[in-house]
């Protein structure tokens, strides 16, 4: 059974050495300019957070530290020319879920990398407040195929409330964002 090889982007880790992930980064994206692999390394980040510093009088400044010190992310096309290409950048160590050995490194899931891109901003929370009144169909669960009217939106829970008629009556059901479709 032949299974689908076909290349997808996803984020992978590659590990530096701590201290030097701006660098290496700046490097990396001269490099992908340079060798011509902007159709196989989309992105590269180093995830940053704000923090606010008190000083001993009294005084609070804001800094920034790296919240994964010692590794870059990087999305990109695995194929051997990336890879060596993001491999072979001066001090990169390597990619995080490879054994070495010439073994592809393991890439991120979804649910891993989103919560860090939403934290440094990189992307954003869909908001879904244009649907409030709205008719979605739900997709999945037990009321997959019904028809509603979304009635109220929790952002912080990722669900919304939608109006489904059940035996002649406006029924309020609890969904998840990714169990609708717009109508």
């Amino acid at each position: 059974m032949k299974q689908n090889t076909t290349p997808r982007v996803r984020w992978y880790i590659i590990q530096t050495y701590s201290g030097y992930e701006k660098s290496v980064r700046q490097d990396l994206l001269r490099r992908v300019e340079s060798m011509g692999m902007s159709d196989y390394i989309f992105n590269v980040v180093v995830p940053e957070e704000k923090y606010i510093e008190k000083k001993a009088d009294g005084k609070e400044k804001e800094k920034v530290r790296q919240m994964y010190p010692g590794y870059v992310f990087v999305e990109m096309i695995v194929t051997d020319e990336a890879w060596f290409v993001v491999r072979n950048t001066p001090r990169v160590t390597g990619f995080l879920g490879s054994s070495g050995g010439g073994t592809k490194p393991v890439p991120l899931t979804e649910e891993e990398i989103k919560p860090i891109l939403l934290k440094i901003g990189a992307i954003s929370k869909p908001n879904y407040e244009r649907l409030l009144g709205k008719t979605v169909e739900i997709i999945s669960g037990p009321f997959a195929g019904q028809k509603g009217e979304v009635s109220s939106i929790d952002h912080d829970q990722e669900k919304m409330t939608v109006d489904v008629d059940l035996f002649g009556r406006a029924t309020p059901t609890e969904i998840s964002f990714e169990d609708f479709k717009e109508m």
